[in-house]
This record gives C-alpha cells, structure tokens and sequence, in this order.
C-alpha cells in the first residue's frame, strides 16, 4: 500500500480532506462465537475472473468470486498508478486471503469459508459504492454468511 505523504498532487491533498464518518462505539450486530462464523472475504482491488470484463476508475459495480474459482483464473484490474501488483503476483492472499480462511476452518478458529467472495474497484469514491455494497450484503446475509473480512488495497 502506498503511503500518503508518496502519492502526488493533487490526489493527495483530495484524500488528506476525506470526511471519515464517525460509527457508535457499539457493534452493528452481536458478536459470533468464533466457531459459529461463515466467513466471505469483501476485497477492493477491483479482482475479476480472466475473462471478465475489467473494472474500470470509478467502476460502481462488483465481481463475486466463487470459491472454486483457481488463482491462476483471478486478476488484478486495479488501475491505479500507485498501485503495487507485485504483492498479488506473488501470492493472491495479499489481496482475496482465501488461503488463511481455509486455515482458519480447517483449524476450526472459524466455523466456516463463505462460498463466494466480492471484489469492488477501491479506485472508486466510497459513496458511489453504497447500492452494490448493501446488494453484496444481502447476497451474503441470504448465503448464510455471518462474518466478513474486508481486504482494503
């Protein structure tokens, strides 16, 4: 990840001036017992299936990514000059860590790996992303899933 004081003018100051809405200090639902957990990842470096048409700067929409789906068949569209792939063509848990949930079920940290993950464009302002993401919400509240990683990029 690119640290401020490194991206140019004038993407700089815009994000410097970013309204950070304040959340209660209570948690939107109650907690789940860990074992209890049916996890989905939510990743937003705009991740799609090869094949898929690439999300774009500004890209309001979203890819969900079934589990079955092999690394080798996820790419990166992220578009971003500041943005370093190197991590991701490394290895892909950087930025969809289906791996770790894996280890996490199979130790039994986790109850279980949601089925399908979803990637949006980070690249995109937050409150043009408000409907895909409450759509992504229930998709995952209807699949059971009860828990979500965010994987910010």
């Amino acid at each position: 990840m690119v640290r401020l004081a490194d991206v140019p003018e004038p993407d700089r100051s815009y994000m410097a001036e970013l309204e950070c809405i304040p959340y209660q200090h209570n948690p939107f639902t109650p907690a789940v017992a860990p074992g209890q957990r049916h996890v989905a990842i939510v990743s937003s470096a705009g991740l799609i299936i090869r094949g898929q048409r690439p999300m774009l700067a500004n890209d309001t929409g979203y890819r969900s990514i079934g589990a079955d789906v092999a690394d080798k068949d996820i790419l990166c569209s992220h578009v971003s000059v500041n943005f370093d792939r190197s991590g991701f063509q490394q290895d892909i848990n950087v930025m969809l860590p289906r791996d770790r949930l894996n280890d996490l079920e199979a130790e039994g940290s986790i109850g279980k790996a949601a089925d399908t993950h979803y990637a949006f464009m980070g690249a995109t302002h937050p409150d043009e992303l408000e409907d895909k993401a409450r759509e992504v919400g229930r998709s995952m509240l209807a699949l059971g899933v009860n828990t979500v990683v965010l994987a910010p990029v």
